[in-house]
């Protein structure tokens, strides 16, 4: 009996070991403005601050499906996703001409966000 509690506790443990490994990190696809070999973290924390600086969640730019709650990331149905494109865009080009920002220097600091225009708000506020 005793090796029978030893073996059910050990099938136990090897269960939840696998069931609290991370799942695997599904690399993004349809990037048109990020690169596409864009790590996790960094794409999360891009991410986060679009929702900090506009004030938003991720359904303000991507598609969820109503019954499952999951987002289809890649798809580009909403236009404010390619509104965020654009404007991704624009403030790469302000902070490279006019600030001399180097992207490839990972201490670089843009100086104009979203932030500078939106202000937590969707549309900008001047």
């Amino acid at each position: 009996m005793k090796k029978i509690n030893v073996l059910g506790m050990l099938v136990l443990c090897f269960i939840i070991g696998i069931a609290a490994m991370e799942a695997p990190y599904d690399k993004p696809r349809n990037l048109k403005v990020l690169p596409k070999n864009i790590s996790e973290k960094a794409l999360d924390s891009i991410m986060d601050k679009f929702n900090a600086d506009l004030g938003v969640q991720c359904n303000f730019c991507h598609k969820q499906d109503k019954k499952t709650l999951e987002f289809d990331y890649a798809t580009d149905v909403k236009g404010e996703k390619g509104i965020a494109r654009k404007m991704m865009i624009m403030t790469n080009e302000i902070n490279k001409k006019y600030f001399n920002f180097n992207a490839a220097d990972k201490n670089a600091v843009q100086a104009v966000t979203c932030f500078t225009c939106h202000r937590n708000q969707p549309t900008a506020s001047f």
